[in-house]
């Protein structure tokens, strides 16, 4: 069964994250530079929160809030949810799915691994029945030795 682990092993750890001071013009400007969807919100080395263009745009700019000088912690997200590096991928789907999610940190014991988005878990699923499909198409055309 394939799980989040792998999914950072074949994309990498490597984590945005911003302090809960920086502005939302900062967070934004670090995000469209980077071309990513979400940042965490860190102090102390612990995950406060999470900023995503959901918060830039239901927070923010449809509030009419000025991003030039409001800190990242008065709009980001802080009921976060968590998976392991254990978490079947397709259960983390679920979990994004049914918590209206776009973005999962991953913690093992309390220290941060990554973070997976659904497209990260999208691309996994559909590489991985890429592959079953063209093994089963080679079985039945008879590709294998046997």
């Amino acid at each position: 069964m394939d799980t989040v682990k792998r999914i950072l092993e074949e994309k990498g750890a490597e984590v945005f994250s911003v302090s809960p001071e920086t502005t939302v013009l900062d967070v934004a400007r670090l995000m469209s530079e980077h071309r990513i969807g979400a940042v965490l919100v860190m102090a102390a080395g612990h995950v406060r929160g999470i900023f995503s263009e959901r918060d830039l745009l239901q927070r923010v700019l449809l509030r009419g809030s000025n991003p030039e000088s409001l800190p990242v912690s008065e709009v980001m997200s802080t009921d976060m949810v968590y998976v392991t590096p254990d978490t079947p991928v397709r259960e983390a789907m679920a979990v994004m799915t049914e918590r209206r999610c776009r973005h999962l940190p991953v913690m093992d014991e309390g220290r941060l691994c990554g973070l997976v988005s659904i497209g990260d878990c999208t691309r996994w699923v559909s590489l991985d029945q890429d592959f079953t499909i063209r093994h089963l198409t080679d079985y039945i055309a008879n590709k294998y030795p046997g």
